[in-house]
């Protein structure tokens, strides 16, 4: 899928209008720690009668706590005492003065062993981090170190029979052989039985097994496709157990088969991952953390079966029951990874829960006639948003300039409803084919692409320096010049259209969150109806202008004024094109913004030369123009090729609000502590997320209802790509941003709030959390 992601983007970079509706995002890859045994080597060795040598071997880019680290011995070693050495001391974030260890770890236990004693068993907890930003669990190991009395060389820990600690040596002293690699203790592996079934096949190695209720499911396959685990009681048949860490629970021994049901809204074959959440033990031994495994599934053609929210999916709302009663320790936050959840005592060493992908929050999905009719009220929403301002000032403008007759006012305002339905129609079918492959995009989508930032922040400028009569395009049509944008042309109507269609999208009005989520998941006939729909009511006010006289007096007279008023809107345009680069330094730091003006300067000197070629200059002007044009490719193309920025951390800002920054673990952590999150889903392009930040969250009101619900402000960030997001708003069947959700204080169903929020309807949202 990376390499067809990377075709439409080259293939849609061109800075030009119209490529400018499409950019295809590549997935970024999940960081993946290697074992936590390769990484922090641990051995132990008796140096004398009374003293005990554990030991670390640290890979470079890791670290160990020293208030995370512990060493107890059984009775055969009483009174034992462990001494660390000195670690590096410096302010930690979550834990605040700590030290920690690096490259090697030596702790001396000293003690008086038992008479008889000829081993004693070691019960070691330590926890470390990687500089990556990224912490493992609290782990526990045990060690058997035979004593001198009993033999003159001492053991190692859980190495192999007849050997030492991963075969370093020494005699034969492990009680435990050493855990299997996850892959090789838990084998996993999905088969699609037909188009509307999947078999999940799980197989703990002899020695292990698997806790039933932390499985959990997701099939990310596109619009259109969903599964879930049966319910417990339709589950295969478990083994009562009894676990040291959870009491009696029910767990899978031997390899178990779980059909799958697949509900989908679409016959076609396809692609897609299946999200395995799985967590199991090693029998009298250690306990693995949490696992999430993506399996890839191939479906073939199928029979559409309506998608239906399961009762309960095992693995979620059990899970974190279980694991907010039983003695779990949370895992560390990593470094720079926002705020802190409070974490347990260094003698808990069990991982912690996973993340759990909890039922969206119910939604109906209307009718096609319903999407229709919220979709043509949306579209007439669009024009009274900020994003189309601009655009429909110019159109305002050109209209009342040209004093057209009835007839000449109705050709205008079918060629701009022209450009506005096919482009409407492109973006909707584009949308709907990238989703098909696989690409979960969205409305708003192309706004994540630096390169699409820059083009149209570009075309903006240069519309503004025409207004201000810098230059003038003088594209005749017939004996009618006009620019390409600015003009009574037919041809400046319909790319009016075009451009209103493409600046519409940071924008979702009313009623157009239930008409998308139609779009895209229903039959792409009817999706493409809605699409059109929506860009019917964005042109409705024009086609009203254009075909009902009582409107069309409503325009000013055509005066002398009119040339002020169209240099007034050249700043409206300048501010567009300013807000554009904004997003583009959010996307790819300032250097982005260093090549967005390199190019703003090439372009501001090709279209002066170009209008003084024409203007009966010497050719070499136009020349000049033509060239200097060619040369924005160069600052451009190097857009994509900029890192991202350094990812910053939700935190409490100037304005007092406490911000912590999502994530689907953070957010499980969150609920199984009974707290009621709200959940922000934004990006900086998004102006109706810019609008609800004015209106609603940087108020006193709002923090008030915080605070009184006790609840955690949650924001995630989706001005860049971000994979995680995108599955969080596909399981939640959102078509873009803004998405907020409310979790209650119960662990109940989170309620999605309306796009367009006011004090009050976030006020009671908290407060009935809260309950």
């Amino acid at each position: 899928m990376t390499g067809l992601s990377l075709r439409l983007r080259r293939w849609l970079a061109a800075p030009a209008l119209i490529a400018s509706l499409l950019a295809a995002p590549t997935h970024a890859a999940d960081v993946e720690l290697p074992p936590v045994d390769e990484v922090f080597v641990l051995s132990a060795q008796a140096t004398a009668h009374d003293r005990i040598e554990v030991r670390w071997k640290i890979a470079d880019g890791y670290y160990l706590y020293r208030h995370r680290t512990s060493v107890q011995a059984d009775a055969a070693f009483p009174g034992a005492t462990l001494a660390l050495p000195d670690g590096d001391k410096h302010r930690d974030e979550f834990f605040g003065d700590v030290e920690t260890y690096r490259k090697q770890l030596v702790g001396a236990l000293s003690g008086t062993p038992a008479a008889d004693a000829q081993s004693t068993i070691l019960t070691v907890k330590y926890q470390g981090c990687a500089d990556a930003g990224v912490c493992y669990p609290p782990q526990m190991r045990r060690l058997r170190v035979v004593l001198p009395q009993a033999a003159a060389s001492a053991g190692f820990g859980l190495g192999r029979k007849g050997a030492g600690l991963f075969g370093l040596g020494g005699k034969a002293g492990a009680v435990d052989a050493a855990p299997l690699p996850p892959e090789q203790a838990f084998a996993s592996e999905v088969i699609a039985l037909d188009g509307n079934t999947l078999l999940l096949r799980l197989t703990p190695a002899p020695g292990y097994y698997l806790y039933r209720d932390k499985l959990s499911v997701a099939l990310d396959a596109g619009a259109g496709l969903s599964t879930a685990l049966p319910t417990a009681g339709r589950l295969p048949k478990a083994t009562s157990h009894h676990d040291e860490h959870f009491g009696d629970v029910a767990v899978y021994f031997d390899q178990v088969e779980i059909p799958l049901p697949v509900a989908r809204t679409t016959p076609r074959a396809a692609r897609g991952t299946l999200t395995l959440g799985l967590q199991g033990c090693q029998t009298d031994g250690i306990c693995y953390p949490p696992m999430t495994r993506r399996l890839a599934v191939a479906l073939p053609a199928g029979k559409v079966a309506p998608i239906e929210q399961p009762e309960a999916q095992a693995g979620t709302q059990a899970a974190i029951d279980t694991a907010a009663a039983a003695p779990v320790a949370t895992p560390l936050a990593p470094e720079g990874a926002g705020a802190a959840t409070t974490q347990p005592p260094p003698d808990q060493a069990v991982a912690p829960p996973q993340p759990a992908r909890e039922a969206p929050p119910t939604q109906r999905t209307p009718g096609l006639l319903a999407a229709l009719l919220l979709a043509l009220g949306g579209g007439l929403i669009l024009n009274l948003m900020p994003c189309v301002l601009p655009v429909l000032s110019l159109k305002a403008l050109s209209l009342a300039q040209s004093g057209a007759s009835r007839h000449g006012a109705g050709r205008h305002a079918l060629a701009y409803t022209a450009g506005v339905l096919l482009s409407m129609l492109a973006l909707g079918a584009l949308a709907l084919a990238l989703r098909g492959a696989g690409l979960a995009l969205g409305w708003g989508f192309q706004l994540q692409q630096p390169l699409v930032l820059a083009g149209l922040a570009l075309v903006m400028f240069a519309l503004g320096l025409s207004l201000s009569g810098l230059w003038h395009a003088n594209v005749g049509i017939g004996q009618r010049g006009g620019a390409l944008l600015q003009g009574d042309g037919i041809r400046a109507d319909f790319f009016t259209g075009v451009l209103a269609v493409v600046l519409a999208t940071p924008c979702t009005a009313p009623f157009m969150g239930a008409a998308l989520a139609y779009a895209f998941t229903g039959p792409t006939a009817g999706a493409l109806l809605v699409f059109l729909m929506l860009g019917l009511g964005l042109a409705l006010p024009f086609l009203l202008i254009g075909f009902v006289p009582a409107f069309a007096r409503l325009l000013p007279k055509p005066g002398a004024w009119m040339d002020t008023l169209k240099q007034l809107l050249a700043f409206p345009l300048y501010a567009t094109a300013a807000w554009l680069v904004w997003v583009l330094a959010k996307l790819r730091g300032a250097d982005a913004v260093g090549l967005w003006l390199a190019a703003a300067i090439l372009l501001a000197l090709a279209a002066w030369a170009w209008t003084r070629g024409r203007s009966g200059g010497a050719r070499g002007w136009q020349a000049l123009a033509v060239l200097t044009l060619l040369a924005l490719a160069a600052p451009l193309s190097k857009l994509h090729a900029l890192p991202r920025p350094q990812a910053t951390t939700a935190t409490a800002t100037t304005d007092g609000l406490a911000r912590v920054a999502w994530s689907e673990q953070k957010l499980a952590d969150l609920r199984a502590q009974g707290r009621v999150v709200f959940v922000d889903m934004t990006a900086d392009w998004c102006v109706t997320c810019k609008a609800n930040e004015k209106a609603v969250f940087s108020r006193d009101r709002f923090r008030a209802a915080l605070a009184a619900a006790n609840a955690v402000y949650m924001v995630g960030d989706y001005t860049d790509v971000e994979p995680a997001i995108t599955a969080y708003l596909q399981r939640h069947r959102a078509v873009g941003v803004p998405l907020y959700v409310v979790y209650p204080r119960d662990g109940g169903e989170g309620r999605i709030l309306p796009t367009l929020l006011t004090p009050g309807m976030a006020e009671d949202a908290l407060r009935e959390a809260a309950r």
